[in-house]
Protein backbone atom coordinates (compact mmCIF):
# COMPACT_ATOMS: atom_id res chain seq x y z
CA UNK A 1 0.00 0.00 0.00
CA UNK A 2 1.37 3.28 -0.66
CA UNK A 3 0.79 5.72 2.15
CA UNK A 4 1.20 9.30 3.30
CA UNK A 5 2.67 10.40 6.88
CA UNK A 6 2.14 14.11 7.45
CA UNK A 7 3.39 15.36 10.84
CA UNK A 8 2.45 19.16 11.60
CA UNK A 9 3.64 21.23 14.82
CA UNK A 10 2.80 24.51 16.14
CA UNK A 11 2.74 26.84 19.19
CA UNK A 12 -1.17 27.73 19.64
CA UNK A 13 -0.73 28.60 23.49
CA UNK A 14 0.89 28.09 26.25
CA UNK A 15 0.30 27.62 30.14
CA UNK A 16 2.12 30.30 32.35
CA UNK A 17 4.41 31.07 29.39
CA UNK A 18 5.95 28.55 27.61
CA UNK A 19 5.84 25.67 29.60
CA UNK A 20 3.19 23.41 27.74
CA UNK A 21 -0.16 23.25 26.12
CA UNK A 22 -3.59 22.75 27.97
CA UNK A 23 -5.69 20.35 28.13
CA UNK A 24 -7.99 21.25 26.60
CA UNK A 25 -6.06 22.75 23.63
CA UNK A 26 -5.37 18.88 23.11
CA UNK A 27 -9.03 18.33 23.48
CA UNK A 28 -9.83 20.71 20.54
CA UNK A 29 -7.13 19.26 18.25
CA UNK A 30 -8.81 15.83 18.55
CA UNK A 31 -12.23 16.94 18.13
CA UNK A 32 -11.76 19.07 15.43
CA UNK A 33 -9.95 16.25 13.57
CA UNK A 34 -12.08 13.18 14.94
CA UNK A 35 -15.15 13.48 11.90
CA UNK A 36 -12.01 13.48 9.60
CA UNK A 37 -10.99 9.99 11.08
CA UNK A 38 -11.26 7.06 8.15
CA UNK A 39 -13.37 9.10 6.03
CA UNK A 40 -10.27 11.95 4.71
CA UNK A 41 -7.13 10.45 6.57
CA UNK A 42 -6.60 6.79 7.93
CA UNK A 43 -5.11 7.29 11.18
CA UNK A 44 -3.91 9.87 13.47
CA UNK A 45 -1.98 10.71 16.86
CA UNK A 46 -1.73 13.98 19.01
CA UNK A 47 1.28 14.46 21.18
CA UNK A 48 3.02 17.76 22.68
CA UNK A 49 7.18 18.88 23.05
CA UNK A 50 7.54 21.94 25.22
CA UNK A 51 4.34 24.09 24.26
CA UNK A 52 4.07 22.86 21.06
CA UNK A 53 1.47 20.39 20.14
CA UNK A 54 1.97 17.91 17.36
CA UNK A 55 -0.26 16.36 14.74
CA UNK A 56 0.71 12.81 12.98
CA UNK A 57 -1.91 11.86 10.43
CA UNK A 58 -1.50 8.20 8.08
CA UNK A 59 -3.92 8.66 4.63
CA UNK A 60 -3.42 8.28 0.96
CA UNK A 61 -3.46 11.69 -1.01
CA UNK A 62 0.19 12.06 -1.11
CA UNK A 63 2.41 15.22 -0.26
CA UNK A 64 0.83 18.70 -0.16
CA UNK A 65 -2.31 17.77 -0.06
CA UNK A 66 -4.56 20.65 0.45
CA UNK A 67 -7.49 18.52 1.75
CA UNK A 68 -5.11 17.06 4.67
CA UNK A 69 -3.41 20.38 5.30
CA UNK A 70 -6.54 22.25 5.56
CA UNK A 71 -8.13 19.94 8.20
CA UNK A 72 -4.52 20.76 10.31
CA UNK A 73 -4.95 23.97 9.69
CA UNK A 74 -8.05 24.38 11.20
CA UNK A 75 -7.82 22.05 14.35
CA UNK A 76 -5.13 24.50 14.87
CA UNK A 77 -7.14 27.55 14.23
CA UNK A 78 -9.90 26.00 16.53
CA UNK A 79 -7.46 25.13 19.55
CA UNK A 80 -6.10 29.28 19.65
CA UNK A 81 -9.60 30.10 19.76
CA UNK A 82 -9.93 27.65 23.14
CA UNK A 83 -6.21 29.31 23.81
CA UNK A 84 -7.14 32.67 23.51
CA UNK A 85 -10.93 32.18 25.63
CA UNK A 86 -8.71 30.93 28.39
CA UNK A 87 -5.92 33.18 28.69
CA UNK A 88 -2.97 31.41 27.46
CA UNK A 89 0.07 32.65 26.46
CA UNK A 90 0.94 32.99 23.07
CA UNK A 91 -2.31 32.12 21.76
CA UNK A 92 -1.97 31.30 17.84
CA UNK A 93 1.47 32.52 17.81
CA UNK A 94 2.79 30.01 15.21
CA UNK A 95 -0.58 30.72 12.75
CA UNK A 96 0.82 33.43 10.83
CA UNK A 97 -1.56 34.24 8.49
CA UNK A 98 -5.22 34.98 8.46
CA UNK A 99 -6.49 32.60 6.39
CA UNK A 100 -5.74 29.41 4.31
CA UNK A 101 -4.29 29.36 1.01
CA UNK A 102 -4.14 25.64 -0.22
CA UNK A 103 -1.04 24.56 1.54
CA UNK A 104 -0.13 25.08 5.27
CA UNK A 105 3.87 25.73 4.22
CA UNK A 106 4.60 29.41 4.86
CA UNK A 107 1.76 30.44 7.19
CA UNK A 108 4.15 29.11 10.28
CA UNK A 109 3.37 25.52 11.18
CA UNK A 110 6.50 23.24 11.30
CA UNK A 111 5.98 20.59 8.45
CA UNK A 112 7.46 17.35 7.43
CA UNK A 113 5.83 14.84 4.98
CA UNK A 114 6.73 11.53 3.15
CA UNK A 115 5.17 9.31 0.52
CA UNK A 116 5.84 5.82 0.19
CA UNK A 117 5.33 1.83 -0.51
CA UNK A 118 4.83 0.05 2.12
CA UNK A 119 7.21 -2.79 2.98
CA UNK A 120 5.98 -5.84 4.85
CA UNK A 121 7.00 -4.03 8.58
CA UNK A 122 7.39 -0.31 8.29
CA UNK A 123 9.01 1.35 11.34
CA UNK A 124 9.49 5.31 11.78
CA UNK A 125 10.22 7.52 14.10
CA UNK A 126 8.97 11.11 14.97
CA UNK A 127 11.19 13.49 16.57
CA UNK A 128 9.82 16.69 17.91
CA UNK A 129 11.91 19.59 19.12
CA UNK A 130 11.29 22.92 20.96
CA UNK A 131 12.83 25.70 21.70
CA UNK A 132 15.57 25.35 18.85
CA UNK A 133 15.18 25.71 14.79
CA UNK A 134 15.60 22.92 12.08
CA UNK A 135 19.52 23.29 12.30
CA UNK A 136 19.19 21.00 15.30
CA UNK A 137 18.64 17.98 13.29
CA UNK A 138 21.64 18.21 11.46
CA UNK A 139 24.02 16.68 13.20
CA UNK A 140 22.07 13.97 14.11
CA UNK A 141 21.25 13.21 10.74
CA UNK A 142 24.89 13.55 9.26
CA UNK A 143 25.87 11.61 11.40
CA UNK A 144 23.29 8.78 11.14
CA UNK A 145 23.37 8.70 7.49
CA UNK A 146 27.24 9.71 7.02
CA UNK A 147 29.36 8.32 9.94
CA UNK A 148 30.41 4.55 10.66
CA UNK A 149 31.15 5.69 13.68
CA UNK A 150 27.52 6.26 14.55
CA UNK A 151 26.13 4.03 11.36
CA UNK A 152 27.79 0.65 11.53
CA UNK A 153 25.52 -0.43 8.62
CA UNK A 154 27.33 1.57 6.61
CA UNK A 155 29.95 -0.85 6.97
CA UNK A 156 27.74 -4.39 7.80
CA UNK A 157 24.55 -3.86 5.87
CA UNK A 158 24.58 -4.01 1.76
CA UNK A 159 21.66 -2.36 1.88
CA UNK A 160 23.21 0.75 2.50
CA UNK A 161 27.05 0.53 0.63
CA UNK A 162 25.87 2.84 -1.36
CA UNK A 163 25.30 5.48 0.77
CA UNK A 164 22.70 8.30 1.43
CA UNK A 165 21.69 11.37 -1.11
CA UNK A 166 20.81 14.66 1.11
CA UNK A 167 18.76 17.40 0.10
CA UNK A 168 19.99 20.29 1.90
CA UNK A 169 18.35 23.53 2.11
CA UNK A 170 19.56 27.76 1.89
CA UNK A 171 16.95 28.60 4.59
CA UNK A 172 18.40 32.00 4.47
CA UNK A 173 16.91 32.48 0.87
CA UNK A 174 13.29 33.52 1.06
CA UNK A 175 12.06 34.01 -2.69
CA UNK A 176 11.56 30.14 -2.77
CA UNK A 177 13.36 26.57 -1.65
CA UNK A 178 16.77 27.02 -2.97
CA UNK A 179 18.05 23.11 -2.65
CA UNK A 180 21.23 21.22 -3.28
CA UNK A 181 21.73 17.40 -3.70
CA UNK A 182 24.71 15.80 -2.36
CA UNK A 183 25.65 12.32 -2.09
CA UNK A 184 27.43 10.42 0.33
CA UNK A 185 30.69 9.26 0.81
CA UNK A 186 31.89 11.19 -2.27
CA UNK A 187 30.57 14.56 -1.64
CA UNK A 188 30.93 13.94 2.47
CA UNK A 189 32.98 17.12 2.92
CA UNK A 190 31.12 19.69 1.19
CA UNK A 191 27.75 17.99 3.28
CA UNK A 192 29.56 19.07 6.29
CA UNK A 193 30.88 22.01 4.83
CA UNK A 194 27.20 23.42 4.38
CA UNK A 195 25.93 21.97 7.86
CA UNK A 196 27.92 23.56 9.91
CA UNK A 197 26.14 26.54 9.48
CA UNK A 198 23.16 25.06 10.96
CA UNK A 199 21.15 29.20 11.00
CA UNK A 200 21.33 28.81 7.34
CA UNK A 201 21.97 25.22 5.67
CA UNK A 202 19.86 22.40 6.79
CA UNK A 203 18.25 19.05 5.56
CA UNK A 204 15.35 19.42 3.99
CA UNK A 205 15.25 15.27 3.29
CA UNK A 206 17.63 12.33 2.54
CA UNK A 207 17.31 9.28 0.46
CA UNK A 208 18.91 6.09 -0.06
CA UNK A 209 20.71 5.66 -2.68
CA UNK A 210 20.20 1.70 -3.21
CA UNK A 211 16.66 1.96 -3.84
CA UNK A 212 16.06 5.98 -4.23
CA UNK A 213 13.33 6.00 -1.24
CA UNK A 214 12.77 8.44 1.24
CA UNK A 215 14.77 7.91 4.14
CA UNK A 216 13.87 10.99 6.45
CA UNK A 217 12.55 14.45 6.08
CA UNK A 218 12.40 17.56 8.66
CA UNK A 219 10.50 21.13 8.43
CA UNK A 220 12.27 23.79 7.08
CA UNK A 221 10.28 27.11 8.29
CA UNK A 222 11.95 29.76 9.61
CA UNK A 223 9.26 31.91 11.27
CA UNK A 224 11.00 35.00 11.79
CA UNK A 225 11.52 34.99 7.34
CA UNK A 226 7.46 34.38 7.34
CA UNK A 227 6.77 37.37 10.29
CA UNK A 228 9.52 39.66 8.90
CA UNK A 229 10.18 39.95 12.70
CA UNK A 230 10.72 37.25 15.67
CA UNK A 231 7.79 36.13 16.70
CA UNK A 232 9.69 32.10 18.44
CA UNK A 233 11.56 29.57 17.48
CA UNK A 234 10.48 27.50 14.55
CA UNK A 235 9.45 24.24 16.58
CA UNK A 236 11.13 21.74 14.06
CA UNK A 237 9.98 18.32 13.47
CA UNK A 238 11.81 15.11 11.82
CA UNK A 239 10.20 11.59 10.38
CA UNK A 240 12.76 9.18 10.08
CA UNK A 241 12.28 5.42 8.56
CA UNK A 242 14.11 2.75 9.66
CA UNK A 243 15.59 -0.77 9.48
CA UNK A 244 16.07 -2.57 6.57
CA UNK A 245 17.51 -0.50 3.89
CA UNK A 246 17.94 2.75 6.44
CA UNK A 247 19.92 2.89 9.64
CA UNK A 248 18.81 1.21 12.44
CA UNK A 249 16.61 2.88 15.25
CA UNK A 250 19.68 2.77 17.87
CA UNK A 251 21.86 3.96 14.91
CA UNK A 252 19.31 6.67 14.38
CA UNK A 253 18.91 7.45 17.85
CA UNK A 254 22.66 7.07 19.47
CA UNK A 255 23.98 10.59 18.23
CA UNK A 256 21.11 12.71 20.29
CA UNK A 257 23.55 11.23 23.10
CA UNK A 258 26.51 14.21 22.07
CA UNK A 259 23.82 16.69 23.64
CA UNK A 260 25.23 19.25 20.71
CA UNK A 261 24.40 23.09 21.36
CA UNK A 262 21.61 24.30 19.04
CA UNK A 263 20.72 27.76 18.49
CA UNK A 264 17.14 28.90 20.35
CA UNK A 265 17.03 28.76 24.19
CA UNK A 266 15.34 32.09 25.76
CA UNK A 267 13.65 34.36 23.00
CA UNK A 268 15.37 32.34 20.77
CA UNK A 269 17.97 34.18 20.87
CA UNK A 270 20.85 31.87 22.81
CA UNK A 271 23.16 28.51 22.54
CA UNK A 272 21.29 25.61 24.72
CA UNK A 273 21.76 21.60 24.69
CA UNK A 274 19.68 19.71 22.86
CA UNK A 275 18.30 17.65 25.34
CA UNK A 276 16.26 14.21 24.16
CA UNK A 277 13.44 13.94 26.97
CA UNK A 278 10.12 12.09 27.26
CA UNK A 279 6.71 12.28 24.94
CA UNK A 280 4.57 14.75 26.25
CA UNK A 281 7.74 17.13 27.85
CA UNK A 282 7.59 20.74 29.48
CA UNK A 283 9.85 23.07 29.27
CA UNK A 284 11.00 24.99 32.14
CA UNK A 285 14.83 26.29 32.92
CA UNK A 286 15.61 29.56 30.77
CA UNK A 287 12.15 28.93 28.43
CA UNK A 288 14.53 25.71 27.63
CA UNK A 289 16.26 24.45 27.26
CA UNK A 290 16.14 23.14 24.11
CA UNK A 291 14.21 19.76 24.17
CA UNK A 292 13.56 16.75 21.54
CA UNK A 293 11.39 14.04 21.62
CA UNK A 294 10.97 10.65 19.94
CA UNK A 295 8.15 8.70 18.88
CA UNK A 296 8.41 5.37 17.29
CA UNK A 297 5.46 3.57 15.12
CA UNK A 298 5.03 1.23 12.97
CA UNK A 299 2.58 1.55 10.21
CA UNK A 300 0.10 -1.26 8.64
CA UNK A 301 -1.80 -0.11 6.03
CA UNK A 302 -1.57 3.40 7.15
CA UNK A 303 -2.84 2.22 10.04
CA UNK A 304 -0.64 3.29 13.25
CA UNK A 305 0.80 0.67 16.35
CA UNK A 306 1.05 1.97 19.51
CA UNK A 307 3.75 4.44 20.15
CA UNK A 308 6.94 3.78 21.97
CA UNK A 309 8.62 6.78 24.00
CA UNK A 310 11.99 6.34 22.37
CA UNK A 311 13.99 8.45 24.88
CA UNK A 312 11.87 6.77 28.36
CA UNK A 313 14.30 4.54 29.30
CA UNK A 314 17.51 4.84 32.19
CA UNK A 315 20.42 5.73 29.66
CA UNK A 316 18.42 9.11 28.15
CA UNK A 317 18.19 9.95 32.41
CA UNK A 318 22.33 10.14 32.26
CA UNK A 319 22.17 11.88 29.09
CA UNK A 320 19.56 14.33 30.26
CA UNK A 321 21.81 14.94 33.70
CA UNK A 322 24.80 15.47 30.79
CA UNK A 323 22.41 18.34 29.36
CA UNK A 324 21.51 19.69 32.67
CA UNK A 325 25.19 19.98 33.68
CA UNK A 326 26.20 21.64 29.83
CA UNK A 327 22.84 23.61 30.31
CA UNK A 328 24.09 25.28 33.80
CA UNK A 329 27.57 25.56 32.47
CA UNK A 330 26.69 27.70 29.56
CA UNK A 331 24.44 29.88 31.18
CA UNK A 332 27.36 31.31 33.41
CA UNK A 333 28.31 33.16 30.50
CA UNK A 334 25.11 34.95 30.40
CA UNK A 335 25.22 36.97 26.45
CA UNK A 336 28.37 36.77 26.46
CA UNK A 337 30.14 35.63 23.07
CA UNK A 338 29.20 31.85 21.90
CA UNK A 339 26.13 31.63 24.76
CA UNK A 340 24.04 34.09 22.84
CA UNK A 341 23.76 33.84 18.98
CA UNK A 342 25.20 35.98 16.46
CA UNK A 343 24.27 39.40 15.06
CA UNK A 344 22.55 37.94 12.16
CA UNK A 345 20.19 35.79 13.85
CA UNK A 346 19.56 38.27 16.24
CA UNK A 347 18.42 40.91 13.34
CA UNK A 348 15.09 40.59 14.19
CA UNK A 349 15.06 41.25 17.54
CA UNK A 350 15.18 44.74 19.88
CA UNK A 351 19.27 44.81 20.47
CA UNK A 352 18.78 45.81 16.31
CA UNK A 353 16.79 49.34 17.78
CA UNK A 354 19.74 49.42 20.46
CA UNK A 355 23.10 49.28 18.36
CA UNK A 356 21.47 51.73 15.88
CA UNK A 357 21.03 54.27 18.82
CA UNK A 358 24.60 53.84 19.78
CA UNK A 359 26.12 54.01 16.25
CA UNK A 360 25.02 57.55 16.23
CA UNK A 361 27.23 58.16 19.40
CA UNK A 362 30.62 56.77 18.08
CA UNK A 363 33.28 59.14 17.14
CA UNK A 364 35.85 58.26 14.86
CA UNK A 365 39.68 59.16 15.91
CA UNK A 366 42.88 59.73 14.17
Amino acid sequence: MRVTLTAIKADIGSIGGHIRPSASLLKEVERSLQPHLGKDFIDFRLSYTGDDIAILMTHTHGTDSSLIHQIAWDAFKAAAEVAKKEGLYGAGQDLLKDAFSGNIRGLGPGIAEMEFEERKSEPFLLFAADKTDPGAFNLPLYLAFCDPMYCSGLLLSPNMFKGFKFEIMDVAYTEGDKVIALTAPEELYDIAALLRDPERYVIKAVYSRTTGEIAAVASTTRLHNIAGKYVGKDDPILLVRVQGNFPATGEILEPYALVPYVGGFMRGSHQGPLMPVKRNSSVSFFDGPPIVSCTAYCVKDGKLSEEADAFDHPFWDHVREIASKKAIELRRQGFYGNAMLPYGELEYGGIVERLKALEGKFEVRH
